[in-house]
């Protein structure tokens, strides 16, 4: 089987080469492309000539334009990365009688309630960068190609900046923190990610009717607060050098931090619907990030 994955160098990208390695040859590249391939999703029809030459059984676009912020102020960049490039990835797919995977977010929700969203609740965008993420899923419905569109929220990685980094980094310095506390979501790795997805993938590619959009992310939920709180505690606990008090470690609103962009006050997601179709357990949001904190500590 041959794989086209786009979008290597980043959080979850990363992590696919590893995970998508066992299923066949893949064909990886980023925004600056290969000799004779482009990965350049600000120029979407350039991936068309790519898609043909590669010829792909399966294509996992893990680009995104992800600065929540900047793309108030530069909308037709992320609409040509979130939008119209998965679309022309779909098309070619659908041309190809290939599978394309995509990611996509919570942010396509307007973060109303208290209830876990589930796949088919209506979307209401709050920001630009969701208003192109959710144009994205459409194009590639309307594309009539068999695809997997996963939603998920709170994305890091051991690789590169995260949350937990900054936090741990603030910890060490500072005497108080104030961390936003009526967000709710579930931080979810890259490596969760990426192993769920060529799971899922090799599965619908051996019985079709499993393609659709799933909400992908890992169990429970917190808030920015509480996912602050357990990273520093636990960082504490292993002997790491932390001035913070916990009891300085205090909740705020949203308001406190004012952005260019609206944050959905939900981002749960309703997994049930992944579980149940391709057999799997979500972990706990904790196991993930401690294991992750392992690796960076």
């Amino acid at each position: 089987m041959k794989i086209l994955l786009l979008g290597k160098n980043g959080q979850v990208g990363w992590e696919l080469q590893r995970s998508l390695a066992p299923l066949g040859e893949v064909i990886a590249l980023d925004h600056d492309g290969a000799p004779g391939l482009s990965g350049d999703f600000a120029q979407p029809e350039s991936l068309a000539a790519t898609v043909r030459d590669v010829a792909p059984d399966l294509i996992v676009n893990a680009a995104a334009h992800t600065a929540v912020d900047k793309a108030e102020s530069e909308p037709e960049l992320a609409r040509a990365i979130n939008a119209l490039a998965p679309g022309v990835l779909a098309r070619e797919a659908a041309a190809l009688g290939a599978l394309l995977v995509h990611y996509s977010t919570d942010y396509v929700f307007d973060g109303s309630g208290n209830a876990p969203w589930v796949e088919d609740a209506p979307t209401g965008p709050l920001s630009v960068y969701g208003a192109t993420k959710r144009e994205g899923e459409q194009l590639i419905r309307d594309s009539g190609c068999r695809h997997l569109i996963f939603r998920t929220s709170w994305v890091y990685a051991a690789r590169g900046g995260n949350f937990a980094k900054t936090m741990l980094k603030l910890a060490a310095e500072r005497d108080a923190l104030t961390i936003i506390d009526d967000q709710h979501g579930a931080p979810t790795g890259a490596e969760l990610l990426a192993d769920v997805t060529a799971h899922a993938a090799r599965m619908t590619l051996v019985s079709p009717d499993l393609a659709g959009t799933y909400h992908l992310a890992a169990g429970g939920e917190t808030t920015w607060h509480g996912y602050a709180r357990h990273v520093i505690e636990f960082a504490r606990a292993r002997g790491v050098a932390i001035k913070v008090a916990p009891d300085a470690i205090r909740p705020v609103p949203t308001s406190a931090f004012p952005t260019p962009a609206k944050r959905p006050a939900n981002s749960r997601l309703d997994t049930r619907k992944l579980q149940q179709a391709f057999g799997l357990v979500l972990p706990p949001w904790q196991s993930g990030v401690e294991r992750m904190l392992n690796e960076i500590l």
